[in-house]
């Protein structure tokens, strides 16, 4: 009911005040919550993370290569257009794209024409995220201990589209931190992405299968001898060190290593950051979170990297698995935090 009508309707002054008094409050009341609504808006819109720092497509030859028999469901193929949509039901603009190639170097495969599927996979992966280059940057992937590794290398430093960094996975491809000609090449690999400036996002974890050492002595060999080789690249360490195990000891003793460092200002990890795919899931328990938050703040929010890994055999997808960090105690400053933060190899 408008005032005007109320003025001619009601002849007593007081009354007519009082009726105006009580718009007038319901109009501030429904001002405020008004404001209140789009003050919650645009924080939930800023809690949304900037970018997926842990991505992965999957081809259908690879798909089919790491299906497990049936009658288990098989590993559907994820192109660009998919990997997209996954996105925009996050509201998650950017994403940097890891090339699995280096699945088909797994020493517990036997692969024809290996390094020759190797190439295939990362070549299927830049045609992919040059589908949409303003969303999707793309890193090359291959097993470091191959004597193709250098050669890859060099050959993805020549595509546009898979030059701006280097994908590898300790576990996957069978590196045992205490064999030192495995040490030895992989620190070739790292001079190479150094000396190319190609930043490095590196799966540590050892083999779960293989039941290769890892834990706090693994986490200080990496950081003494393999991060020197590689002094002016990021280098990322996925999954907060571990492999998205739960309850995984080892992983927390190397995390814990890595806190320790960062808060000590070691020289070794000016560079270092660290992306959460896997490393909080729906199966994370408060104790295991409570020791992950703890090494989370020794670190320092700035250095943490949202990533949710490859929608495939059971992980979940971005938007889910920001849900399921979300249950970390952290408090909405460090949230906030997480979510704005960009890899400086994407500034």
């Amino acid at each position: 009911m408008r005032t005007g009508a109320i003025a001619t309707r009601v002849k007593p002054v007081l009354v007519w005040s009082a009726s105006w008094g009580i718009i007038r409050c319901m109009r501030q009341r429904a001002g405020s919550i008004f404001i209140a609504l789009a003050l919650a808006a645009r924080a939930s819109a800023q809690d949304v993370p900037a970018v997926d720092h842990h991505q992965h497509l999957y081809s259908p030859a690879i798909a089919a290569l790491i299906s497990p028999p049936p009658p288990a469901a098989r590993i559907t193929p994820i192109d660009a257009s998919d990997l997209i949509s996954l996105l925009d039901a996050a509201d998650i603009r950017k994403s940097v794209v890891l090339s699995v190639a280096y699945i088909y170097g797994q020493p517990t495969r036997t692969v024809d024409d290996e390094y020759e599927k190797v190439k295939a996979e990362n070549d299927w992966t830049s045609t992919q995220v040059a589908r949409y280059p303003d969303r999707l940057i793309g890193f090359c992937g291959v097993n470091p201990l191959k004597d193709y590794a250098l050669a890859e290398l060099t050959r993805c430093t020549k595509d546009p589209h898979l030059r701006r960094g280097l994908k590898l996975h300790i576990g996957n491809s069978g590196v045992d931190y205490h064999n030192q000609q495995h040490i030895e090449q992989l620190r070739r690999v790292f001079r190479a992405a150094n000396d190319n400036r190609m930043p490095i996002v590196i799966h540590l974890r050892a083999s779960y299968s293989q039941q290769l050492a890892y834990g706090a002595d693994e986490a200080r060999i990496f950081l003494h001898e393999l991060v020197p080789a590689a002094p002016d690249v990021i280098i990322q360490i996925a999954h907060l060190a571990g492999g998205g195990a739960p309850g995984d000891a080892a992983a927390q003793e190397a995390l814990r290593v890595f806190a320790d460092a960062v808060a000590d200002h070691e020289p070794a990890t000016k560079n270092l950051y660290f992306d959460v795919s896997v490393g909080v899931t729906p199966r994370t328990t408060p104790d295991d979170a409570r020791l992950v938050v703890a090494a989370m703040r020794r670190i320092g929010m700035a250095r943490i990297l949202y990533g949710s890994d490859g929608a495939a055999g059971g992980n979940p997808p971005p938007r889910e698995a920001w849900a399921a960090f979300r249950q970390l105690p952290l408090t909405s400053e460090e949230f906030r935090a997480i979510a704005r933060n960009v890899a400086p190899y994407l500034r």
